[in-house]
């Protein structure tokens, strides 16, 4: 008998499957809070004209949607294949408390080679900005 992993990742499962059947890359995706699935999503960056329509971000907004909050603290994401460095960021920001995935993403270092990534222009500026934002709020 499967337990709570195994039973989420099956749902998962199945929504990579809708994925595939879209022509999309067969990635699925659930996020659950208390035993409940409060989110799902599917890849979805061909048919949306969208490169962040992962099916972890899907998921993430549902679930965001479902709580009326964009702070998912606690919640558990189940995802068929390994995320992405931008889907983890969006993790990280939404307080997920746990990440199960089932495939390991192969490709996964060859992309953070591909783009040139440069800092520093006018840093004083932008930094002074979000520090009058911040203290402004408390």
């Amino acid at each position: 008998m499967d337990g709570p992993d195994e039973q989420f990742m099956r749902r998962a499962l199945e929504l990579a499957h809708r994925g595939r059947q879209e022509g999309e890359v067969p990635v699925g995706a659930v996020v659950v809070v208390d035993g409940h699935v409060i989110g799902e999503g599917w890849n979805r960056p061909i048919a949306a004209h969208d490169p962040t329509a992962h099916a972890e971000i899907q998921a993430l907004r549902a679930a965001a949607a479902a709580l009326g909050n964009y702070r998912l603290t606690g919640a558990m994401l189940y995802v068929t294949l390994e995320p992405c460095d931008m889907c983890l960021g969006a993790m990280f920001h939404a307080r997920i408390a746990r990440v199960v995935y089932g495939a390991t993403d192969p490709k996964k270092q060859v992309l953070k080679s591909q783009v040139k990534i440069e800092g520093g222009v006018l840093a004083a500026e932008c930094g002074e900005l979000l520090s009058e934002f911040f203290a402004a709020k408390r």
